[in-house]
């Protein structure tokens, strides 16, 4: 019957968006992998640092290309980034100040061998690709340095990783307020809030029971830094994929993306995590 009431339509769920068993399965994989490089010897994690920024640049310069023409070239790029990490290691900031200008050198010296089009727009890319990731990612091996390096890189790894859960966590459940709807529509000030609490608990956590000398206070301030540092991270990196029209860097993780897709949110944090370890406790 035309006049008969229509029944209601069933509310729709909200969805992750993602293949949330393979993110799961890939997360708990890659998590295992770098807990066990990192203590079984420091060297071992340092190649794997390494490999991480030679495979993040890879993603970044080959999306460059393909969304915008722009060919940054790869080559001196890989080579000084996996550079720069090791000698952040071996020579500390100075060591990765000195790489940092080499591989700029490199990157303007090696693009002359192509016609001059565009040289500048390449070259651009080029030290702003060494410093986002290879240069960012040094800060992670200066923590290593230290006595108590490996546990230092475990607070970082676990700080930046309970702030993305608990704005994902939050967010998905409680999210209505749009925190920077043109940049990532799917952020909310109620997910900021919710990687603040959890990135401050497990921050007084981290710094009372893995952090010599390490006090509980510290480690909240520690974990607001990194909630606020993340959620920066993850924004500027959705920025760029905005900018060059994807939705992930890479395919290489599934129900991840990219490699770069898992870096930024830690980019950024580790220099921030590094200063404010370095105050509280000392280089170690």
């Amino acid at each position: 019957m035309t006049g008969a009431p229509q029944p209601a339509p069933a509310p729709q769920r909200k969805s992750a968006g993602r293949d949330l068993g393979a993110a799961i399965g890939v997360g708990v994989g890659l998590g295992a992998v770098i807990i066990a490089s990192l203590f079984i010897q420091k060297a071992v994690f340092v190649g794997v640092i390494a490999v991480a920024v030679v495979v993040g640049l890879w993603e970044l310069t080959s999306r460059l290309e393909e969304r915008k023409g722009i060919k940054a070239p790869l080559v001196p790029l890989a080579v000084g980034g996996a550079a720069m990490v090791v000698a952040g290691y071996v020579r500390g900031p100075e060591g990765a100040w000195v790489a940092m200008a080499l591989t700029a050198l490199a990157v303007l010296v090696w693009r002359m061998t192509e016609p001059p089009e565009g040289y500048l727009k390449d070259v651009t890319a080029g030290v702003f690709a060494a410093f986002y990731v290879p240069f960012l990612a040094t800060f992670v091996a200066l923590m290593l340095t230290a006595d108590d390096g490996p546990r230092r890189v475990l607070t970082f790894l676990l700080l930046t990783v309970v702030s993305d859960t608990g704005a994902y966590a939050i967010g998905w459940r409680f999210g209505r307020h749009k925190l920077a709807p043109r940049i990532s529509p799917g952020k909310t000030r109620e997910g900021l809030l919710g990687a603040v609490a959890f990135a401050m608990a497990a921050g007084a956590l981290c710094m009372q029971y893995l952090i010599d000398d390490g006090k509980w206070w510290q480690g909240l301030l520690l974990g607001l830094a990194v909630a606020a540092t993340a959620t920066l991270g993850d924004l500027g990196e959705s920025m760029i994929k905005r900018d060059l029209g994807i939705k992930d860097m890479g395919t290489l993780l599934p129900g991840h993306g990219g490699i770069m897709d898992r870096l930024d949110s830690l980019l950024p944090t580790a220099p921030v995590v590094w200063l404010l370890l370095v105050a509280f406790v000392g280089s170690g």
